[in-house]
């Protein structure tokens, strides 16, 4: 069972156009709605692949009522926690290359009684599935405390469960020191947790192993075109796949958490869930809007594997 977190869920509306023209008007080629936020395309991605999942997420107002809507043709077991504020709506603006332009709302203001009932939500969904993954992921919104996270960690290996946590900025620093048995940054978000310009293989391997000898079990680094590494205490692997019409990136990292844990929860090595992670993210980027891949998405994807990545050639920006 993987068990998604999602604080700061959101409506995500996608706008393609042929080219983003700031200050001018823009006419949309295509517009798609999705249900939103990490957890929830992590949620997605896994119960569209065969796999066992429930999202936990506040819902409040009218986009709270969109996504309950959206969430009901996906299949995703959703425990909805009340607030009595709207959650937030983004947009996405994607060009035919691929490259997206992205407007997040801050999101609602969670009372201290929502965050405690959110946070027991999470506690009883837990405790009924021995050995479940949780999955903490993205922003938080108003009134939650910076260490959320933390005490994410520490719930769920208080009730038998591994924490995996995918969160960037200000949130992502208090929740190292809990242990959490897996983080999934990016190389920018890695670089900004360790204080250093990441360039190479060799400087994200370095970086990550700083943290693993901190106490976290295992690091998966998204690099974009460059795929994606695993660094944990005994394991250092790359994996990348090419994708020939890229369409959209939002939530294609998602998407790589997604099938890394899918992988695992089936009793998969490292390398064979980094592979999966790969296919999955690679599919997803081939995708419209925030749509997650399908098994014969990720079945025609190939995946290339190197064993020992720590070179020194450039990173692609």
């Amino acid at each position: 069972m993987i068990v998604t977190v999602t604080p700061n869920p959101s409506v995500d509306r996608t706008i393609a156009v042929d080219r983003l023209l700031e200050g001018e008007v823009n006419r949309a080629t295509a517009t798609r709605l999705d249900p939103g936020g990490k957890g929830i395309n992590v949620s997605r991605a896994v119960v569209a692949n065969g796999g066992a999942t429930v999202a936990v997420l506040p819902v409040g107002g009218v986009h709270g009522r969109m996504m309950t809507q959206l969430l009901d043709g996906t299949g995703v077991v959703v425990e909805a926690v009340p607030i009595a504020q709207s959650i937030r709506a983004n947009i996405a603006v994607v060009e035919p290359d691929g490259t997206t332009t992205k407007i997040n709302e801050p999101g609602p203001n969670l009372t201290t009684t929502e965050v405690t009932t959110f946070l027991d939500t999470v506690r009883e969904v837990v405790k009924a599935s021995p050995g479940a993954w949780i999955v903490g992921c993205g922003s938080l919104p108003g009134g939650v405390a910076g260490d959320f996270y933390a005490d994410l960690v520490r719930l769920g290996h208080e009730v038998g469960a591994r924490v995996a946590i995918d969160t960037s900025g200000a949130p992502l620093p208090p929740a190292i020191p809990a242990g959490p048995d897996l983080i999934k940054p990016n190389r920018a978000e890695l670089g900004e947790l360790v204080g250093a310009d990441l360039r190479t293989v060799g400087e994200v391997v370095d970086a990550a192993r700083d943290l693993i000898a901190g106490g976290i079990a295992q690091v998966l680094v998204s690099l974009g075109r460059d795929g994606a590494l695993l660094v944990s205490a005994d394991t250092v692997l790359l994996a990348a796949a090419s994708v020939d019409r890229p369409l959209s990136t939002v939530g294609a990292g998602d998407c790589t958490l997604g099938g890394y844990l899918l992988a695992l929860d089936r009793g998969a090595s490292p390398q064979q869930a980094l592979v999966q992670a790969v296919a999955f993210g690679s599919a997803a980027v081939g995708l419209p809007g925030t749509e997650v891949p399908s098994p014969a998405h990720v079945a025609s994807i190939e995946v290339r594997v190197d064993t020992d990545p720590e070179r020194p050639a450039p990173l692609i920006d």
